[in-house]
């Protein structure tokens, strides 16, 4: 079975920095697009970050020029730098395989002063 372990979340104050990590296990990571969606209380998950299997990157409005989509095919894990933090980021995050119903667990960021 397919498993997604996110990790890196925390509490941040607004204009730090954070890096999300999501390893796959038992999934032929390199031939799937990957995706980092955000959910906050009372609100759907939304597509924040995807990025394709060659590694052509994709981000909501507003996360541009902030967040960093990126993925290491050899350690089957992709990443998600997270810089300039505002409060409007709190949420868990949870990545996902492109297309499939395999998702991680979510980790919690929490921005806040």
């Amino acid at each position: 079975q397919v498993e997604l372990v996110e990790s890196g979340g925390g509490w941040e104050q607004p204009g730090g920095s954070l890096n999300l990590s999501c390893e796959s296990f038992r999934l032929a990571f390199s031939l799937y697009g990957m995706q980092w969606y955000r959910q906050t209380p009372g609100e759907q998950r939304e597509l924040v970050a995807e990025i394709t299997v060659g590694k052509v990157p994709w981000y909501t409005a507003s996360v541009g020029g902030r967040f960093t989509i990126s993925r290491d095919n050899s350690k089957n894990t992709v990443y998600l730098q997270m810089n300039n933090l505002k409060a409007d980021d709190t949420g868990v995050y949870y990545c996902r395989v492109q297309n499939t119903d395999y998702w991680g667990k979510g980790t919690l960021v929490a921005v806040s002063s």
